[in-house]
């Protein structure tokens, strides 16, 4: 489904290089569960990232059903993003001026739904993350797993093919964050959703069908 040659990525800071991603090549069947391991600064977020073109290469390319999705515009590559990618990320990133429902909403509303069935799509997905009784309450009401719980739901609204989730329990204490690893695991194996995670935590990672690591720029066990 998705399949990366000789990837790279380079930043470059007050006159100085730093490769971040030294030639990666890699292949994720769909409907896979992918653990890729790695300690802070390894590049995993960098990777995460150019997978779900949120950034670009500086070299390789990046195939979705051998297609090379950076080829296309940022139009093209944005509609493609909100169709079929879900992101969860460490921190949430929950707009604290709308309620659990209405974060849930916005990528369907971004897409174009009318507000009645991107509501309709909203709350179905919460009732899935047993949030059904927290719709109507903002970010700063509800605590870290439930906020997490939301994201999760939102990246699932638009039934993606694909989530990528960087770090998704590394803000939460183990036992809120087993239920964040139990609903991913739950639905890559149930939907069959193609489930990409990149941790520090080595026990979330071997959770998943195939567990890699990341180690100063390039990965081992691909």
């Amino acid at each position: 489904m998705i399949e990366i040659k000789n990837l790279t990525k380079t930043f470059t800071k007050d006159a100085y290089r730093i490769d971040v991603l030294k030639g990666l090549d890699l292949s994720i069947a769909r409907g896979e569960s992918l653990g890729i391991l790695g300690v802070s600064g390894a590049g995993k977020s960098t990777l995460i990232h150019i997978l779900g073109t949120l950034d670009h290469p500086t070299s390789g390319t990046v195939l979705f059903e051998g297609v090379n999705v950076f080829a296309w515009n940022e139009k093209k590559l944005a509609a493609f993003r909100n169709a079929k990618i879900g992101f969860v990320f460490q921190f949430y990133n929950l707009l604290p001026e709308f309620n659990a429902l209405e974060n849930v909403m916005m990528p369907a509303l971004i897409n174009g739904l009318p507000r009645r069935a991107a509501a309709a799509k909203a709350e179905i997905i919460l009732n899935e993350v047993g949030l059904g009784d927290r719709m109507t309450h903002k970010p700063g009401e509800l605590s870290g797993g439930e906020q997490q719980r939301v994201a999760v739901a939102r990246a699932l609204v638009m039934e993606p093919e694909i989530v990528l989730a960087d770090e998704p329990t590394g803000n939460l204490d183990r036992s809120t964050g087993m239920k964040i690893e139990d609903i991913l695991v739950t639905l890559n194996r149930t939907k069959q959703i193609t489930l990409v995670v990149v941790t520090h935590n080595k026990s979330l990672a071997d959770r998943m069908s195939r567990c890699i690591d990341l180690r100063d720029g390039k990965l081992y066990n691909p």
